[in-house]
């Protein structure tokens, strides 16, 4: 009987200590961090890997990094968002008062980060004409020509960076940018 109540005793602490990490705590556990996810970018033919990681302990000191790297192994795009930029652009609309709102927020946009629409096959369609918002109209003529694929991302609530392989400049460059 003692032999029982002891393992009913330790199943409990342990059921209640993995119900609490990371549940409402405002910690993140290692394998939320990052995310992965392989589409072809830099060679329609081949694919890429996209990763998105939460580097960072305190909403005031975390990054969300960004990269694409190709088979060969050399990073070709690298991004780094301030979490404080990221909080500072929603403040106004979401309740980021909280340590544990901000935590759960950046989490929100780690998780969406790669989804479905933000990959556009192709980049540029043959019906889609540069406009103000176009950086280069070279390289967006460029687009068309070759039909690589694109990826959006937003950097504040309102504006968003769509960028692609430039086979001629053998760079990722935006090709469009709205609307900050």
């Amino acid at each position: 009987m003692k032999r029982i109540l002891t393992a009913l005793f330790f199943l409990a602490v342990c059921i209640s200590a993995c119900n609490s990490s990371g549940s409402g705590s405002g910690v993140i556990n290692d394998s939320a961090r990052t995310k992965i996810t392989l589409h072809s970018f830099s060679d329609t033919s081949k694919l890429d890997t996209f990763r998105i990681s939460l580097k960072g302990d305190k909403p005031k000191e975390m990054e969300l990094v960004f990269t694409i790297t190709p088979e060969s192994g050399t990073p070709v795009f690298m991004k780094i968002f301030k979490a404080t930029d990221l909080l500072d652009n929603y403040k106004d609309n979401v309740d980021l008062g909280k340590k544990k709102k901000q935590v759960k927020f950046l989490q929100a946009e780690l998780n969406l980060f790669f989804a479905e629409e933000n990959f556009l096959e192709p980049a540029v369609t043959e019906n889609e004409e540069a406009d103000k918002n176009t950086p280069d109209k070279n390289f967006f003529a460029e687009l068309k020509e070759t039909g690589v694929n694109g990826f959006q991302f937003r950097t504040g609530k309102e504006s968003k960076v769509y960028i692609a392989w430039s086979v001629s400049g053998q760079k990722v460059k935006p090709y469009y940018e709205c609307c900050k």
